[in-house]
């Protein structure tokens, strides 16, 4: 269900409504080109600040035994951003940029603490089922949202809201910006399943320091030895590589979609209804990629998805209408969630679950460095060429370099290190049993 509340962000704010609000209104003024470069340059600082901070939030998060509440912080910290964006008003860009960068740290800081807990809920028979099941459930409560917005959007008066041709610059971005505030109560109101059913993962002996040190100190410790510690984690690194490139390409698609489209003059209308259109076809295709990998396995179902993302990026250089944007859609939609889940699950099966926490830092640390590179990227080349459709062919590099990393991943070899090391470690309740 965390899944499901903290999408109608993702949706709404990282990918479909506020791109072209902040396009339109928060950099008025500003020509469409410039203002997508502007919009990659923001992704960047955003996702910057979260890759420095993740490890050592990750590695204190184990120390001291608080994931959930490291999750709670974060989601606050990005539900507070979202709702704020409410005051944002035409050429509001400075004040825009804050609140998203703030969000997506909240966001993307919070999913950290959130899927470190994957690995003490599911077993190995179980973890690429339950992974993928939990974006579909956030295709669902993303998708849901977004078609709530979007109905509200174009039929203002559905809800009481001023609508007609003589309404003032505030009024006509009035459900917009009522949109941001749903999405920050939604991401909070679905977040208490997993705070109430969810235990806290006992914090193993080996890390019991806490008595002789500060918690800062001896987490920041914890981080040197988990560096040092990857030489014996080797499936578990080449596997944060891989991921780190090709989810550059997956990231540079979510987040400048919408901004490419408006660029190209596409309605806005069509822009988040056909976006609408990739929450509901993730559903089924999020499950039937976990059904796909109990037959292949996690890593060759991702190399399916990395290949129809390479035909995505060549069909969206020649994207010209509404139809074209709509194909791309689809073709996102049958991808997207499931080549992402099965990326955390595999990962969750190459690290020892004591670790999870400190691990899935730096999954998030690979993660947003992948989500720098590609928005970077998208930026520099829409700013250079003047069009951001160079970008877009630019960006099958990541796809192909990230599967080359992924075919030099031995997952075998890398689950049964994971496993030796959790057999290696007590905890306090192995101990009391």
């Amino acid at each position: 269900m965390y899944d499901w509340g903290i999408s109608g962000m993702q949706t709404i704010i990282m990918t479909a409504v506020f791109p072209i609000f902040f396009v339109k209104v928060a950099a008025s003024g500003m020509d469409a080109e410039r203002a997508s470069s502007w919009w990659g340059y923001v992704n960047t600082i955003g996702a910057v600040l979260i890759a420095v901070l993740a490890p050592i939030l990750g590695a204190l998060a184990d120390f001291k035994a608080a994931k959930k509440k490291f999750l709670v912080a974060f989601m606050l910290l990005g539900a507070g951003a979202t709702a704020a964006m409410f005051f944002i008003q035409r050429g509001d860009m400075v004040y825009a940029s804050i609140t998203f960068i703030l969000a997506l740290a909240g966001a993307t800081g919070s999913m950290t603490f959130y899927e470190s807990l994957l690995p003490h809920i599911a077993d190995e028979s179980e973890i690429d089922r339950v992974s993928t099941a939990g974006y579909a459930f956030g295709y669902i409560g993303g998708g849901l949202l977004l078609a709530i917005a979007l109905l509200v959007i174009q039929r203002p008066d559905l809800i009481g809201l001023p609508h007609g041709a003589d309404l003032t610059p505030s009024q006509k971005t009035l459900p917009v910006r009522m949109s941001f505030v749903a999405v920050s109560l939604w991401w909070i109101a679905f977040a208490i399943p997993v705070l109430r059913a969810v235990a806290e993962p006992p914090r193993a002996l080996e890390l019991d320091e806490a008595t002789r040190t500060a918690p800062i100190r001896a987490s920041i410790r914890r981080l040197r030895t988990t560096l040092r510690e990857l030489r014996d984690y080797k499936q578990a690194f080449l596997m944060m590589l891989a991921f780190t490139v090709y989810n550059d390409g997956i990231q540079t698609i979510i987040k400048m979609a919408s901004v490419y489209g408006t660029e190209l003059n596409i309605d806005q209308g069509q822009l988040i209804a056909a976006i609408l259109l990739v929450q509901f076809i993730g559903i089924p295709a999020a499950f039937a990629f976990g059904s796909l990998a109990g037959r292949i396995g996690a890593k060759r179902s991702i190399f399916l998805g990395l290949l129809v993302y390479t035909g995505i990026c060549i069909f969206g250089y020649f994207l010209r209408t509404a139809r074209d944007f709509w194909i791309l859609a689809v073709m996102v939609g049958l991808v997207q969630g499931g080549t992402q889940a099965l990326s955390r699950s595999l990962f969750a099966t190459l690290v020892p679950k004591h670790k999870s926490g400190e691990f899935f830092g730096f999954f998030s640390v690979f993660e947003k460095f992948g989500g720098i590179l590609g928005p970077l990227a998208f930026a520099v080349a829409a700013q250079v060429a003047g069009s951001s459709r160079v970008a877009i062919l630019s960006v099958v590099a990541f796809f192909i370099v990230g599967a080359w990393l992924l075919t030099l991943v031995d997952e075998t070899a890398g689950a049964a290190a994971a496993r030796a090391a959790d057999e290696a470690t007590v905890t306090p309740d192995s101990r009391a049993a």
